[in-house]
């Protein structure tokens, strides 16, 4: 169940302890259905925001760790109603709530609305509250309705999820387009009528469902913006990307000056090199082991998810010495099921951060850029590289004088998308 502090001031009701006969307010509550959902369950909450759900239980604050620079100030004070739930799956990887089940959402609904609902999904294998200070807060002080959705599945083993190659990430897409219609419907339910505009939005992962959305399911959006998004091609993306740094880091840290070199020319931007360690150590080798063991199962034998930081040439199945350029006609299929095109058929707007060293600009931004450009869409992309950003504002504390936040472009790029893309707008 939610968690539920004393917090009386800013928990007005819930569904779950508002007795027979009580006020409208917790009555409205208790209406909210969500279409095709297993469970759910409503709370008329005084702040939406995470400044208030943090404080209501209404948040997991441990999912969106690190997705924040020092100093963020973010907005607060939207009353409105939350909903929490799960639409029907088989796996159990997300534990929040203690429900252990997995494609679980939130719907956010602000008393105050504008017309307009955002959609939007974790980035890596965070779950459905990974958003909530930089999409959600920022989305709804404007009067939006805000979704989310865990993808359906999360974690560090999340290739467990379905029975062949690519499965777990290909749910990804289906359960966001799952959500966006059953969000439209409960604004419909809620306020009588459907959005206007339906925006998808997200980070990292979330960014690439972002893209994906609008080259698939056009007709459920109006527009999108990514933010260092991951780029899934049919040259490999972060296979092709990531071996080449995972081989070369430890020879830097002997003092091989040559290996920096290996790293640059791999895509990796000059001056992110004081963010290498903090990559080599929590996200390239881990990023490639789940994404590899997703679509190459074989690599590594019965092993599950490979063997980490292992000195090339020295363990069958190692990482460092993956090569995805020479596996199999059947793994490449595989990469290409759940590779983007550029087909874009809606506006979109990607921010870029220069000095990202997860998912750089040379080997990721661009690419899309020119995917996009050769796919003929180019009219509807506007692409802005952010100087000094990072993958993640909570890296800017490496070295502030170098990286700077970009969550002051995301809402600035948010506020040119609604201007933008308009329901008018027709590809």
């Amino acid at each position: 169940m939610l968690r539920r502090l004393a917090v009386a001031p800013l928990l007005l009701a819930t569904v779950l302890s508002v007795p027979a006969g009580a006020a409208d307010q917790g009555d409205r509550c208790s209406r909210i259905r969500v279409p095709g959902a297993e469970y759910s369950v409503s709370s008329c909450l005084a702040d939406l925001t995470s400044t208030g759900t943090r404080l209501t239980g209404h948040t997991q604050e441990i999912e969106w760790k690190g997705l924040l620079a020092d100093g963020a100030v973010l907005p607060s004070g939207v009353p409105g109603i939350q909903v929490d739930g799960y639409f029907p799956d088989t796996s159990t990887t997300n534990t929040d709530h203690g429900w252990n089940h997995d494609s679980q959402f939130v719907i956010r609904l602000p008393k105050h609305w504008n017309g307009g609902l955002v959609v939007a999904g974790p980035p890596g294998t965070r779950r459905q509250y990974a958003n909530d200070p930089i999409i959600s807060d920022q989305v709804l002080a404007k009067g939006y309705a805000y979704a989310a959705t865990d993808k359906g599945n999360t974690g560090d083993e999340l290739y467990q999820d379905g029975d062949r190659p690519g499965d777990a990430i290909m749910e990804w897409h289906r359960r966001v387009a799952e959500l966006t219609v059953a969000a439209k419907e409960v604004a419909r339910q809620h306020y009588g009528r459907a959005p206007g505009v339906t925006y998808a939005a997200g980070l990292s992962a979330g960014g690439y469902l972002v893209r994906w959305q609008l080259e698939h399911y056009p007709e459920l959006y109006t527009g999108g913006i990514d933010w260092n998004a991951l780029v899934f091609t049919k040259d490999g993306g972060l296979l092709a990307t990531l071996p080449p740094a995972l081989r070369a880091y430890p020879r830097l840290v002997k003092g091989d000056r040559s290996a920096r070199e290996e790293i640059l020319a791999a895509g990796y931007p000059k001056d992110s090199e004081s963010q290498w360690g903090y990559h080599y150590n929590k996200q390239w080798d881990l990023l490639q082991r789940i994404v590899r063991e997703e679509v190459d199962p074989d690599y590594d034998g019965d092993r599950q998810g490979g063997t980490p930081f292992c000195p090339p040439g020295s363990t069958p199945g190692c990482d460092t010495d993956y090569d995805f350029a020479s596996r199999p006609e059947s793994v490449h299929r595989a990469v290409e099921r759940i590779s983007l095109t550029g087909d874009i058929k809606r506006p979109l707007i990607s921010i870029q951060g220069t000095l990202d060293a997860l998912t750089p600009p040379a080997t990721f931004g661009d690419v899309y850029d020119r995917m996009v450009t050769a796919a003929g869409r180019a009219p509807l992309h506007r692409y802005v590289h952010v100087p000094g950003g990072t993958h993640t504002d909570g890296l800017v504390v490496i070295d502030t004088k170098t990286y700077k936040p970009m969550l002051p472009s995301f809402v600035a790029a948010f506020n040119e998308l609604e201007s933008w893309a308009r329901p008018t707008t027709r590809s």
